[in-house]
């Protein structure tokens, strides 16, 4: 178990490796290869009215003008330790992890993902738990009751819910039940968990059911898929020969070997949520990691943008990592090897 968690982690620092390698590539190599120069990168830190002396002096104090591998290697070394920037009128000193200083706000990177982490983990952690519950129980019923009207009816809406989009069912959510009957929180009146736990949940409540509608159709049909499959094996039919309770069937030998591809997508779902829901973010107008993010592409700012982006690469990365370790937990006839 415990050279297997090594091997993983080993490759966890891999894949994260390959990342940071690809985003600064696409970001810094790429540009060059399509005639952007170090002086168009320095005027994004000097701003347009700086004169051209002052921008090529720029450039040579932020290295611009060095070897693209040295550049890369300074990038990384100012995650871990911390980084130096020299923009002329003085030296700023950027605190680990250091992903540079936004070209708008001028203000560091790291602090601001940090400050909209909470409410990307907050509409995370709620949406998860709801769809992961709703998802499996509808798609088990529905597997127990095949072919009967509930079955067919979870279906048709499941089938819904995975064609809907986000933006859409967010929008007339908002419409409906925001605006209209005004049972619910309008969009962007989110409320910190630490100020007021109730406001808080009142705040993301349409939201969780929005993202939740989306991902709860899609493992219905994967549970029901899983269960109808299993249900079907030969240990089942044995477990029920030997006297066991129905209810022991389904949840202990039906449900527990069902739940092995829910286990999978489950965690690179939430891998992916955590790296910011773009779309529920942007609807609701919620200050997360994902309008965090499409700002940052809106204003061309790329320190913000390859920041966001090695942060939701460790959040699925790592979430990878804790499923391969759940598989034997959740599914005996796994080994890890």
């Amino acid at each position: 178990m415990v050279t297997y968690i090594i091997r993983r982690l080993i490759g966890a620092l891999l894949m994260l490796a390959v990342v940071s390698m690809v985003t600064f590539s696409i970001f810094f190599v790429v540009p060059r290869l399509a005639g952007v120069t170090a002086t168009d990168f320095a005027n994004r830190y000097v701003g347009r009215a700086a004169t051209q002396e002052t921008v090529v002096a720029v450039a040579n104090k932020l290295g611009l003008n060095d070897p693209v591998v040295v550049q890369y290697a300074r990038w990384i070394k100012g995650i871990f330790v911390g980084a130096e920037y020299d923009y002329g009128a003085g030296v700023e000193h950027c605190p680990a992890p250091c992903f540079g200083y936004s070209f708008v706000t001028k203000n560091p990177v790291w602090p601001d993902l940090v400050d909209r982490m909470p409410v990307t983990l907050s509409l995370a952690a709620g949406a998860s738990i709801i769809w992961l519950l709703a998802g499996v129980a509808v798609g088990v019923l529905s597997a127990l009751k095949r072919g009967s009207i509930f079955d067919r009816t979870a279906m048709v809406i499941a089938l819904s819910g995975v064609s809907l989009p986000p933006f859409f069912t967010g929008l007339i959510a908002l419409s409906l039940f925001s605006y209209g009957l005004r049972i619910t929180a309008p969009g962007g009146a989110y409320t910190p968990l630490t100020e007021n736990p109730a406001e808080w949940a009142y705040s993301l409540i349409l939201p969780w059911l929005t993202l939740a509608f989306l991902n709860a159709a899609a493992y219905a049909r994967l549970t029901r898929a899983g269960m109808l499959e299993t249900m079907g094996e030969d240990y089942i039919r044995t477990a029920r020969a030997k006297g066991l309770r129905e209810s022991t069937v389904i949840t202990k030998h039906g449900l527990r070997a069902a739940l092995t591809p829910i286990v999978t997508i489950f965690g690179l779902d939430v891998g992916i949520l955590l790296g910011g829901a773009i779309l529920t973010e942007n609807v609701f107008s919620l200050p997360g990691l994902g309008k965090y993010a499409t700002q940052a592409i809106s204003t061309q700012d790329l320190p913000k943008i390859m920041g966001f982006t090695m942060l939701a690469a460790f959040f699925i990365v790592m979430a990878n990592l804790i499923v391969d370790l759940l598989y034997a937990v959740v599914d005996p006839r796994v080994r890890l090897t």
